[in-house]
């Protein structure tokens, strides 16, 4: 059992408040994922490429900068947020990054112009705090709470999984096909790191995208391809979409107003949200694919 939450905004008069809202949908879903959370946030874009990376020891962080200026020939900002931090990484020096950030030993969480991703092991709330979450603008983002089931408690368990630019996935469920769709997947040059389940469903939708296909295309090939029960949610620089299996056993409720839409695991994260009593509830019917993007 896990906790999604996602927030769309269509009033850009609401983006310095998404990281407070995103919080505290997520810390309501804490008792559907005490062992870990996560967030993606999507803000303005930058000039280059924001690398997300991750360390449990911070000083791995310790003359970073120095270092990629030293590799890459540019200056690089990096801006430390606890475990994390974001680099900012022109265009054309994208694969010299990871070359060397690899070699450090540093995880990369995520890669956009305009995705940042923030994940730990703990409970939710903890979590936000330790990133300042709440402090965080943009125009849409996504979270998790994990209940940890069939694999380990640890940072890179946690969810969102980005597997491609600006691109990222949350899920609540169980694939039963990942072992085989990780294997298809490989045959095409696209790998996985973790032994996740959701790493694979993201890898899938990245893949068709990459391919050609729009985000709606891939989500309704998640309903062919993958089987098990799930409730995915996955953003994009523009958008967010929303896709249930056929079953549809995993709880899911959406709100919209004329300044948001909302979707979460449960109605009650919906309930410091600005104006939702006079919000269009609803729940997303199974194998229909839902998105809006900007």
């Amino acid at each position: 059992m896990c906790g999604i939450v996602g927030l769309f905004l269509k009033k850009d008069e609401l983006r310095p408040r998404l990281g407070d809202m995103l919080t505290d949908m997520l810390i309501t879903m804490t008792d559907r994922g005490p062992d870990s959370a996560g967030i993606a946030i999507y803000g303005d874009a930058a000039e280059g490429l924001k690398f997300t990376v991750q360390s449990d020891d911070p000083a791995a962080f310790d003359g970073l900068a120095e270092a990629l200026e030293d590799a890459l020939g540019v200056s690089v900002p990096v801006t430390l947020k606890d475990t994390h931090a974001v680099l900012l990484v022109p265009a054309d020096k994208q694969a010299g990054a990871v070359e060397l950030l690899e070699t450090r030993g540093l995880r990369i969480m995520g890669i956009g112009e305009a995705m940042e991703i923030f994940k730990e092991v703990g409970l939710p709330k903890d979590v936000a705090e330790r990133f300042g979450l709440r402090q965080m603008g943009g125009s849409h983002g996504i979270g998790h709470t994990r209940m940890a089931t069939e694999s380990a408690v640890t940072t890179l368990g946690a969810h969102p999984f980005s597997t491609a630019e600006d691109q990222c996935l949350v899920h609540n469920g169980s694939l039963s096909n990942h072992n085989d769709m990780r294997r298809k997947l490989a045959k095409k040059g696209v790998f996985t790191k973790t032994e996740n389940d959701t790493e694979v469903g993201a890898a899938y939708i990245s893949s068709r995208i990459a391919e050609g296909a729009s985000l709606g295309e891939a989500l309704e090939g998640t309903l062919e391809d993958l089987d098990g029960f799930f409730t995915f949610v996955t953003g994009t620089k523009n958008g967010f979409g929303v896709v249930r299996d056929p079953i549809a056993c995993k709880p899911a409720v959406m709100a919209e107003t004329e300044d948001y839409v909302a979707f979460a695991s449960e109605y009650r994260a919906f309930a410091d949200l600005p104006g939702i009593e006079t919000a269009r509830v609803w729940e997303p019917e199974p194998a229909t694919v839902y998105f809006w993007e900007r």
